[in-house]
């Protein structure tokens, strides 16, 4: 019947009778690898993204694909995840097809927009490289991500292994564009377990027979169409919304009856079965455990070696997640005695992480069935899921088999007990006050000129400052951060606190249980660094203000920005610019996210190469300019905004000492420094002074400050006599060696175009008395 019921699935779609698998090639992937070879095959025409470990790869490899003609994918780099799935979703609205990929924190970013787009029953396809959610920061695997997506009306279809994540990316299309669904599709695998974990992959070669499989994109309304005017997402109450959800309600249930249907045809195409709920050797089994993903791979080998000791067990696992299958999973479990279902993540409070509570639930409404249930939450921030693990599992099912009942219902695996005898971690010895407050910058106020006078002690006078970071931290050689810092924090006065938003900087200190700061520090994420050190600064204000805090020292508040965080974290930064708190924002500018592999930010200059903005025959770089941002916080009409580099420190730790005068003074003072990195500018470590010289001499990284609204150039290569062209700058590293190459004459010629047009407009305010 199987059989049969495929044949007539292809007839009705093909006109031909079913013929077997069609030809394909054997490719050595990772999972990521697998979402972006699938994507380039079902030639989406749009991608919105933002870099996010350890999803990442998809829009990599997508770059160096594109770069080399491989797919036309209109790819978007979105200043966020929540930017990107806005950009996804007005793509999808013209009719076309649409992909993201995101993992984690960038899953909860995008969140709000997940259920409008599923509401306006707009396709697309979104790959989750699973990850464990922030606080603390993991950047490795568990479910904890892809469980706050159940509620938001997406299908949800798991990949257990790199073949699957292909594999379900050309399902989801069939899926989500049937006429009966029309809802988005998450393709779900497990970040570097799948992810990065390379196996063999059969893709599809047969071009003709893919396009069949997939069909055309059938739209009944579009957001292109003028003369068939349609509004979309309209004010809705009472009593029309119930109606909408039902139709959702609806076209979920659809789903139901489409997927086993796409699977099929699936399988008609590639020889590949996926069954909606996988059931291994379950048909007689009295114990067995759920589980999702890579984990019920290693289940089913352990369940082989325990049936050769005479043991009934089984493994049930899902292939989709929405709709919940719980017919199947009522079926699978019927005859089952003791069941461990494993959740990579829980629902605190509900003792059950959500897959247990939904297979309860599910069993529950059959009145013949007497399963015991236990559920064990494992696996989380990507620790390992390993044979002995599984075999656990097992053996809890097997032992309540025996007794009637589990000792536990719910518990935590892999948990350890900690050392009673210690207490709270301490980090290194405070900074005295006293130590952080030796004059090293004196700053009065000019009243003939409006602004601040500095004199700086001999530098060699401030290398007896004890550093707010110590020694020890895990940057690369040459990172240019820490001289920046080192040189911020040697010339600031008194007691600070920091806030550093994700990047290097922070993850390179603050390796758990250990930290390299001597000051107190704070983390948030890249998107509301600003917002969450404003809080707190207001908090500070408050408490002395209604005498509940009693300090000796007034606290400087530093913000500490960088690897593309003012692209993701504008918003809330230039919130607290507009809100004028008393606060420094220090950006280190390396010219991209370094930390999750140097993907394109903002901040890239135009024709750089980048892991998303590769070279190729197709592509040369980046596309864009690069982003103005001291400009910006200069139009928020803040008190002080700076530029600086690391290879001038006199002039860093001037306008450092400004920076904090006017944050304790004024208000918001920000700074953006032009910091090395030798790693992803692809130069020798030992680099740094000539290559920051000549960004600096070429006029790309204009050297200024703007004080209560005034410009002051401080370092002029024009009146110095020290100008040099920009291609003396980009022939000296690695990512912009290729613009050196013959063909690239106008893309240079942009480029100076734009630095001289900048540098016009900077040396004209700095010549008017007004601006």
């Amino acid at each position: 019947m199987a059989t049969e019921a495929k044949a007539v699935i292809q007839q009705e779609r093909t006109g031909a009778p079913a013929s077997g698998p069609v030809s394909q090639k054997t490719d050595f992937l990772s999972g990521n690898e697998a979402a972006a070879k699938a994507a380039a095959d079902i030639g989406f025409h749009v991608m919105g993204y933002f870099p996010i470990t350890p999803s990442t790869e998809v829009a990599e490899t997508l770059s160096r694909m594109q770069a080399d003609g491989e797919h036309e994918i209109m790819m978007v780099p979105a200043d966020g995840e929540h930017g990107a799935a806005g950009i996804c979703y007005g793509a999808s609205l013209g009719g076309g097809r649409v992909l993201n990929a995101t993992s984690s924190q960038g899953l909860l970013f995008a969140l709000e927009q997940l259920p409008v787009q599923a509401g306006t029953r707009a396709p697309m396809v979104l790959n989750v490289a699973t990850r464990a959610v922030s606080g603390p920061l993991d950047i490795r695997c568990d479910h904890s991500d892809i469980y706050f997506a159940l509620n938001t009306g997406w299908v949800i279809l798991m990949a257990r292994e790199p073949q699957a994540v292909y594999d379900m990316n050309l399902a989801a299309i069939r899926i989500g564009e049937h006429a009966d669904v029309r809802l988005p599709v998450i393709v779900a695998y497990d970040g570097f377990f799948t992810s990065h974990q390379k196996r063999r992959v059969e893709t599809v070669t047969d071009e003709d027979a893919l396009k069949a499989f997939l069909g055309e994109p059938e739209t009944p309304y579009t957001a292109l169409d003028p003369e068939h005017p349609v509004t979309f997402g309209p004010y809705m109450n009472d009593p029309d919304l119930i109606n909408n959800k039902k139709q959702h309600s609806m076209a979920m249930e659809a789903a139901r009856k489409v997927i086993p249907e796409v699977f099929a045809e699936l399988e008609e195409l590639t020889g590949r079965s996926y069954a909606v709920a996988d059931r291994y050797r379950m048909d007689d089994a009295e114990a067995a455990v759920v589980l999702l993903n890579s984990a019920a791979e290693t289940a089913k080998a352990v369940a082989d070696k325990l049936r050769e000791e005479g043991k009934k067990v089984g493994v049930l696992s899902l292939n989709v997640l929405r709709p919940f299958p719980a017919d199947l999973v009522r079926e699978a479990l019927k005859n089952v005695k003791t069941l461990v279902v494993g959740d990579r993540a829980d629902s605190y409070g509900a003792d059950g992480g959500n897959l247990s509570l939904e297979v309860r639930a599910a069993i529950q409404l059959d009145p013949d069935n007497r399963t015991r249930v236990a559920t064990r939450i494992y696996g989380l921030g990507g620790k390992d899921f390993d044979d002995s693990d599984a075999e656990t599992f097992f053996d809890l099912a097997l032992g309540a088999l025996e007794t009637g009942r589990f000792e536990e219902d719910f518990a935590y695996h892999g948990t350890f007990a900690g050392t009673p005898e210690l207490t709270f971690a301490e980090g290194l010895p405070p900074i005295e006050h006293a130590e952080v407050s030796r004059g090293m910058a004196t700053v009065t106020e000019n009243e003939e000129t409006g602004k601040l006078d500095v004199e700086l002690k001999p530098l060699w006078a401030m290398a007896e400052v004890p550093g707010r970071i110590a020694p020890g931290h895990g940057a690369c050689p040459g990172c240019g951060a820490f001289p920046v810092l080192h040189q911020v924090f040697s010339v600031l006065e008194g007691d600070i606190v920091v806030l550093f938003q994700t990047g290097c900087a922070m993850v390179v200190t603050t390796g758990y249980p250990k930290t390299s700061h001597r000051v107190t520090y704070i983390h948030n994420l890249f998107q509301n660094g600003a917002a969450t050190l404003s809080g707190l600064v207001e908090m500070y204000h408050e408490l002395i203000r209604r005498g509940e805090l009693d300090l000796d020292h007034e606290i400087t508040f530093v913000m500490v920005s960088g690897d593309g965080g003012m692209d993701i974290g504008m918003g809330p930064a230039l919130g607290a610019a507009h809100r004028n708190h008393h606060m420094m924002i220090i950006e280190y500018d390396n010219q991209g996210y370094m930390n999750t592999g140097a993907q394109l930010s903002y901040s890239t200059p135009l024709g750089h190469r980048t892991s998303t903005s590769q070279v190729g025959a197709s592509r040369r770089g980046k596309v864009s300019h690069h982003k103005d941002t001291p400009q910006i916080f200069a139009a928020a009409h803040v008190p002080y905004v700076f530029t600086a580099s690391e290879g001038y420190p006199e002039d860093l730790m001037r306008k450092a000492a400004k920076a904090q005068w006017y944050a304790r003074h004024e208000g918001l003072s920000y700074g953006k420094i032009l910091s090395f990195c030798p790693l992803n500018w692809t130069t020798t470590d030992d680099a740094a002074e000539n290559v920051l010289q000549v960004a600096i001499d070429s006029l790309f990284f204009p050297i200024y400050e703007v004080e209560r609204g005034k410009t002051t150039i401080t370092y002029d290569p024009e009146v110095l006599g020290r100008q040099r062209k920009i291609t003396d700058w980009l022939g000296q590293m690695g990512k912009t060696k290729h613009l050196m190459a013959e063909g690239n004459e106008e893309r240079l010629a942009a480029i100076e175009e734009e630095i001289t047009r900048r540098w016009r407009r900077i040396k004209a305010m700095h010549d008017h008395p007004e601006l």
